[in-house]
């Protein structure tokens, strides 16, 4: 008997020789899956242990009161700040969404200008998070710190504080590496890797991470802001 093996039998009768990519999806995108699966189970960790605390709570800050700031502007504005600060990261994936479409095209200079454009919005999104923390820092909000009341006038849990700087300095963190990846990605495009390579599937790859970045910022807002 043959010492090598034979080629696997398919559920359709034909020979299967491990070449075929599962799902119709390459290994690298299919990599990138199971990575954000895996970082969808963390922030899910994070975000369920925030709302265990939060509703076995008597009483919670108002997110009306502590989010109420907008920079250079005086006044009470609840929730403008971080409406902005969501907007353009909606913005980004949009533009990220346009970067894709125009690589399944091959058209390099589209792919370079909407790639611009999404890491403006990244670097935007983390200069309003940068001048967030340092307004509430300024106020007396750090980890182990909560200055702000809960609603029933008795004083605020750390609990609050220290998961609120913990989520979202752990997503402000993939937005970053995201950005850097971005400019990485963006030129490779300008030196023309992927038009040798015949493929700008990277820049799919990159715009699911994008994306993931983008839809975990959506239950961070709903979290800590709107309830």
């Amino acid at each position: 008997m043959s010492s090598h093996s034979s080629p696997a039998l398919s559920t359709s009768g034909k020979l299967w020789d491990g070449g075929n990519e599962p799902f119709g999806a390459s290994y690298g995108k299919l990599m990138m899956w199971f990575f954000l699966l895996s970082d969808a189970f963390t922030f899910s960790a994070l975000l369920l242990a925030y709302a265990a605390l939060r509703f076995s709570s008597l009483s919670w800050p108002v997110p009306d009161d502590v989010f109420a700031a907008v920079p250079f502007i005086h006044g009470h504005f609840p929730l403008v700040f971080v409406g902005i600060m969501t907007f353009i990261l909606i913005m980004s994936s949009v533009t990220m969404v346009l970067a894709v479409e125009a690589g399944h095209r091959g058209a390099r200079n589209e792919v370079v200008k909407w790639m611009f454009w999404t890491i403006l919005g990244g670097i935007a999104f983390l200069g309003c998070q940068a001048w967030e923390w340092s307004h509430l820092h300024h106020d007396g909000a750090w980890w182990g710190s909560n200055p702000f009341m809960n609603a029933d006038g008795t004083p605020g849990q750390v609990n609050f504080t220290n998961l609120f700087f913990t989520i979202t300095g752990f997503h402000g963190f993939h937005v970053f590496s995201g950005v850097v990846i971005n400019i990485i990605v963006t030129i490779m495009t300008m030196a023309g890797v992927f038009d040798r390579r015949g493929t700008y599937e990277t820049i799919e790859k990159i715009g699911l991470y994008w994306h993931f970045v983008d839809l975990v910022w959506v239950f961070v807002f709903t979290f800590f802001y709107l309830i």
